[in-house]
C-alpha cells in the first residue's frame, strides 16, 4: 500500500492533498528556552526575528537561515533546546509537577525530557530512559548541558524490570514509529518509509503502551505520542489501549490548528495546520485517586577506582528519594556535583550548568575560543578558581594551578 492510499484511512482528498504539498516546503524550526539561564525578555532582545509559540510558553519558532542556534555560544550554555515546535506540546500538555514521579520511557535524544524536567522546576524526579546505550548517551548529554539536576537517566529495556508497578505519576510515552510525520526534515525518513513499516512498529507500540500503563499510578497521567501520520500507529494503539486496560482519554484543548478524526480527544498536527512537522498526541488517565510520595531530598556517593587504581568518590543529588531498581541501574542518578580523589575535590560539567551562582573567572572572547578548543588558560590574579563563566553563567570548571587554569571541558563538546 502507498503512502497516501493508506492515509485515505482516515483523511479526505482534500487534506491529504494540502498535506502531502507541505512535503516539499521548508521546516518549521523551533526551541525552548532555559529559562533557569536566560529570560524570555533578553532572548527576545538578542534575538528579535524570533516568534512565540502559538501555545507553549518560553518556546519560540525562527528560520534557520537567519539564527544557526546549534553553533553559538549560548548552545553550550544550555540557553535553549532545539526542539520541533509541535513535539514542544507533549510535555506542556502532560504538565508535570513539582512534587511528581514523571517517566520518560523512549526518551532520546531528550527534548520531551528537558521541557517537563524545565516544568517541574528543579523538583520531583524524572527518570529519563532509552533502550539504545549510544542514543542514552546523547540524552546524557542533553541533561548536562542544559543543566538539570532532577533526572535519572537510564538506558534499560524497561520490559525486564520487575517492581515498577504504578510507580509513576506521569509518563511520557513518545513511541518509536515509522517517522512519516519527519518527511520534510529527512529524506532518508521518506525514502525508507513502507506499509509493512508501520505494521511492524504497530507490534511494538502496543506492548510500549500497555508496558507504560502498567507503571503509572491510579490516578495518573500519561502522554502518548508519535511523529507519524498513519492512524494505525495513532488512533488504533488508543483503542487497543482502552479495549485491553481502564484507561480513559483526556479531551485536548480546542485549537483549529489541531485535526482530529473518529477519536476526538486526540489530536494530530500538520504542517498544512500547525507551524511544527507532523505529530499525533494522546493523553490518558488511569482511574482512582492519586497519592503522591513524600518529598525526601537525597545525596549519594559512588565509590569507583580509577586506572591508577585510586579511590574516586563521585557525589550525587536529587530533590526527591529516587526509586532503588532504578537508581542502582542509572547511568546518571541525578546531578552529579563532584569527585572526591583523596582530599582533592573537582567539581563535575554537570554540575557546573546546574549553579547560577559561583566565584567563577569570567572569560573574555579570546578567552572563550581556547576554553572551548580545551586549551590551558594563564590569568594574572592569584584567586583559586573551579569554574569559568560566560554572559554571566557557568560554562565549564578548571583547575587552578601556578596562574594559569588546567581546563576540563569535556573533550566531546570542544570545537
Amino acid at each position: 500500500m502507498d503512502f497516501q492510499k493508506h492515509l485515505s484511512k482516515y483523511l479526505s482528498k482534500k487534506e491529504i492533498d494540502e498535506l502531502i504539498s507541505t512535503f516539499s516546503e521548508e521546516e518549521h524550526k523551533g526551541l525552548i528556552l532555559n529559562t533557569n539561564k536566560i529570560s524570555d525578555e533578553r532572548f527576545i532582545k538578542l534575538f528579535p526575528n524570533v516568534k512565540k509559540h502559538p501555545i507553549v510558553p518560553h518556546c519560540y519558532l525562527f528560520n534557520q537561515d537567519e539564527y544557526q542556534f546549534g553553533k553559538i555560544i549560548y548552545h553550550d550554555l544550555g540557553y535553549y533546546y532545539i526542539q520541533d515546535p509541535s513535539a514542544s506540546l507533549v510535555s506542556y500538555l502532560l504538565n508535570p509537577q513539582e512534587d511528581e514521579n514523571v517517566l520518560d520511557l523512549c526518551a532520546a535524544p531528550g527534548g520531551k525530557s528537558v521541557e517537563a524536567s524545565l516544568l517541574m522546576n528543579k523538583k520531583g524526579v524524572l527518570y529519563s530512559n532509552d533502550i539504545s546505550s549510544s542514543r542514552a548517551q546523547t540524552l546524557l548529554s542533553n541533561v548536562e548541558r542544559m543543566g538539570l539536576n532532577n533526572v535519572v537517566v537510564t538506558s534499560l529495556d524497561y520490559s525486564k524490570i520487575h517492581g515498577l508497578s504504578e510507580k509513576f505519576d506521569k509518563i511520557i510515552l513518545d513511541a518509536p514509529c515509522s517517522g512519516s510525520g519527519m518527511f520534510r526534515k529527512s529524506e532518508e525518513m521518506k525514502d525508507d518509509w513502507t506499509y509493512e513499516k508501520v505494521l511492524k512498529q504497530c507490534e511494538i507500540q502496543k506492548n510500549l503502551i500497555l508496558l507504560a500503563y502498567s507503571f503509572l499510578k491510579k490516578g495518573g497521567t500519561m502522554v502518548y505520542s508519535t511523529c507519524s501520520y498513519s492512524y494505525e500507529e495513532d488512533e488504533e494503539i488508543i483503542k487497543y489501549l482502552l479495549t485491553n486496560s481502564d484507561a480513559k482519554l483526556i479531551p485536548i484543548l480546542e485549537n483549529d490548528m489541531f485535526y482530529r478524526s473518529n477519536l476526538k480527544e486526540c489530536i494530530h498536527l500538520f504542517p498544512n495546520r500547525f507551524p511544527g512537522e507532523g505529530h499525533f498526541i494522546a493523553l490518558i488517565k488511569k482511574p482512582g485517586e492519586l497519592i503522591k510520595n513524600k518529598i525526601q531530598p537525597f545525596e549519594i556517593n559512588l565509590t569507583k577506582h580509577s586506572k591508577g587504581k585510586s579511590l574516586i568518590i563521585e557525589h550525587y543529588s536529587l530533590p526527591n528519594k529516587p526509586i532503588d531498581i532504578l537508581l542502582n541501574k542509572a547511568i546518571r542518578p541525578g546531578l552529579f556535583e563532584y569527585s572526591l580523589i583523596g582530599n582533592k575535590r573537582i567539581y563535575n560539567h554537570h554540575y557546573s550548568h546546574f549553579i547560577n551562582n559561583a566565584d567563577s573567572y569570567h572569560l573574555n572572547d579570546i578567552e572563550l575560543k581556547k576554553y572551548l578548543h580545551g586549551e590551558e588558560l594563564q590569568i594574572n590574579d592569584n584567586k583559586n578558581y573551579d569554574f569559568v563563566s560566560y554572559d554571566g553563567n557557568i560554562l565549564g570548571t578548571v583547575k587552578t594551578k601556578n596562574k594559569s587554569l588546567r581546563n576540563f571541558y569535556p573533550k566531546g563538546l570542544r570545537r
